[in-house]
């Protein structure tokens, strides 16, 4: 473990998780507190900091044929939001790329390297922040009591979905959670950068659920489909499998 993911924890070692009572869910909206009860956090602990292995399936541009596969583990922090994470895969002929996105004080990076040591991507900015804040807002899905973050406000849109406004460290991000009758998360979507460009603009990002687990007795989507709405259409580009999650990992 490497010091940028021991710094993240670090700030989360002394926080309390006390256990999630049913009226801490009053105030929200009722798709939004649904989906609390459905997902089984009432009657747990707090969850404040997360690691997760996941398995993917990758496509580098639109009109690829080929699925890149990858694995990756990621790191969160959610009372001080952060998050990072580290992808390893290789794309032929036999090229070992890895990526790392970083999200901490409000702040998001994305890195990309060749051989472990030639720079692909490195990119920083006011995009990059409001875009790796919206990534950080879809994956508390993975530990649903972030949902009860002062960070975060929810306005209902209907009864079966509810906008999110995250806002930290002069940063601030918005998507929308849907949810089918059960109270499950189904689906998140957001306007987000693809590129982090000047003059760059905000396309659709959508977040689609295909399957759900009972994990440490919470129950998370753990196949997940990614895409971005294109002129040319939908174009989906990650399959993710979450393969092992661990809660209150600081201590």
């Amino acid at each position: 473990m490497d010091n940028e993911i021991i710094k993240i924890l670090k700030r989360e070692h002394d926080a309390g998780t006390p256990v999630i009572k049913e009226e801490q869910l009053d105030n929200l909206p009722s798709p939004v507190s649904g989906w609390l009860k459905s997902s089984g956090i009432v009657g747990k602990e707090r969850i404040n900091s997360v690691r997760l292995r996941q398995e993917l399936e990758m496509k580098m541009k639109p009109g690829q044929k080929q699925w890149y596969s990858a694995v990756a583990e990621q790191y969160f922090s959610v009372n001080h939001p952060a998050f990072v994470w580290r992808v390893k895969m290789n794309i032929p002929p036999f090229i070992p790329i890895t990526g790392r996105d970083r999200f901490a004080g409000g702040k998001g990076e994305m890195q990309i390297k060749a051989f472990g040591v030639l720079n692909v991507v490195n990119e920083k900015g006011e995009k990059m922040d409001e875009s790796t804040m919206q990534r950080f807002l879809a994956e508390i899905v993975w530990f649903p009591s972030a949902a009860l973050s002062p960070h975060i406000q929810w306005e209902e849109i209907d009864p079966l979905s509810a906008k999110a406004t995250m806002t930290y460290k002069g940063t601030t991000a918005t998507g929308t959670f849907y949810f089918n009758r059960q109270g499950d998360f189904v689906r998140f979507s957001a306007m987000r950068y693809k590129e982090n460009k000047p003059g760059s603009k905000r396309l659709e990002w959508i977040i689609t659920v295909k399957e759900h687990s009972v994990i440490n007795g919470i129950k998370i989507p753990v196949k997940l489909e990614v895409s971005w709405m294109l002129d040319s259409g939908p174009w989906t580009w990650l399959k993710l499998e979450v393969r092992e999650v661990k809660y209150n990992v600081a201590g």
